[in-house]
């Protein structure tokens, strides 16, 4: 007896950590398919199946809604054998994955937490790791009961939750993050950032790591330190940074601007008071409605007097203005995976005011 309770207590707080992670990466996901679609499509690639990117839109939707909707069930106990069914199976899934991610097939970073919190292959491997079994007790405790037993207030709840799940990851795809976890979010300083990013990046000192051939003792030395050179003496054992940038800088510091002069990023970034950055991927394929948007938006800047620019990834050829109604707009290219991180939209709007991101949103959003 005393076992039995010794058991449901440890299954009880499996299932909470359980329930909390999927919340968690859930919803650090559905905040932003734009950016899940990005790693799906790049797992797509990796395992040659690049034919059903063109899906990878609505499975990112999917898949964070369905993990969102899957913690709150474990969290709330709604329909808990059937879940804990799906939550060991997913488990399983996610650990060969990252396993795969980690060793034979290695990617950057697994997403599993978004843009919100970064995580090794390895790290997120390990994490699956002690989940496991996790799942695997949940999975034991709640195995007696009816899988298809339903009731009315469970059928609710169910119903509840898939729909707020799955609406959370259409409202931010439909418009923006609801919350931004990315470099280039509302409050930044874009210059600042990136003079930050470059500082770290001159502060960061590689060292050799070598051994003592004699005493077996660890040393670290400079590049500019030519003891390491003896071999007699020294046994090299590792090559590392002093001190890891910060990634978040990394991606504001590849923030460029470019035109048929150059380099146009610092020329840009100093515009006294308000710009306006009108974000197009294509031209050829910005929908009717966003460009009258745009039109209309480039009409009333002008005439209070702002100043207003171009950013698109698509090939200028060396013709630096576009018409927007009877206004010409200087155009500027930018990275297609910089502006990815600036705007998870196709098309939209950044404001800056004195270099400072003050708001963005997506094309169907933009109001005169």
């Amino acid at each position: 007896m005393r076992s039995s309770r010794i058991f449901k207590f440890i299954a009880h707080v499996c299932r909470l950590l359980l329930a909390c992670t999927f919340v968690v990466s859930g919803f650090t996901k559905s905040v932003d398919p734009w950016g899940t679609a990005l790693k799906v499509n790049e797992y797509l690639s990796i395992y040659g199946m690049e034919y059903l990117q063109g899906a990878s839109m609505a499975f990112s939707i999917w898949l964070c809604g369905a993990e969102l909707m899957m913690g709150c069930m474990l969290l709330f106990k709604v329909r808990i054998r059937l879940i804990s069914i799906f939550a060991l199976l997913s488990m399983v899934f996610f650990t060969v994955l990252t396993f795969l991610s980690a060793t034979l097939i290695p990617v950057e970073d697994c997403g599993c937490f978004g843009e919100a919190l970064k995580l090794s292959p390895w790290q997120t491997f390990f994490k699956n790791l002690a989940l496991l079994p996790m799942a695997v007790v949940v999975w034991w405790r709640y195995r007696p009961d009816k899988i298809f037993a339903f009731n009315a207030a469970e059928i609710a709840l169910t119903c509840t939750f898939f729909v707020v799940s799955m609406y959370l990851g259409y409202y931010c795809y439909r418009h923006l993050p609801l919350v931004d976890f990315l470099p280039y979010k509302v409050g930044v300083n874009i210059r600042e950032a990136m003079e930050a990013a470059e500082n770290d990046s001159l502060m960061t000192e590689t060292v050799l790591v070598c051994r003592n051939r004699k005493t077996g003792r660890l040393r670290e030395f400079s590049l500019d330190d030519t003891a390491w050179q003896d071999a007699d003496k020294w046994e090299w054992v590792d090559t590392r940074t002093s001190e890891e940038p910060d990634a978040v800088r990394l991606m504001i510091g590849e923030f460029a601007l470019y035109d048929s002069d150059g380099n146009a990023t610092e020329r840009v970034l100093a515009t006294p008071g308000r710009l306006y950055m009108l974000c197009i991927t294509q031209f050829d394929r910005l929908p009717r409605r966003c460009w009258q948007r745009m039109e209309q938006l480039v009409a009333t800047v002008v005439a209070e007097g702002a100043e207003v620019v171009c950013l698109t990834p698509d090939p200028l050829y060396g013709e630096d203005w576009r018409m927007f109604g009877d206004v010409p707009v200087h155009c500027y290219n930018i990275d297609a995976s910089t502006m990815k991180t600036l705007l998870r939209a196709r098309n939209g709007l950044v404001v800056l005011d004195d270099g400072t991101v003050s708001a963005k949103m997506n094309c169907r959003d933009i109001r005169p």
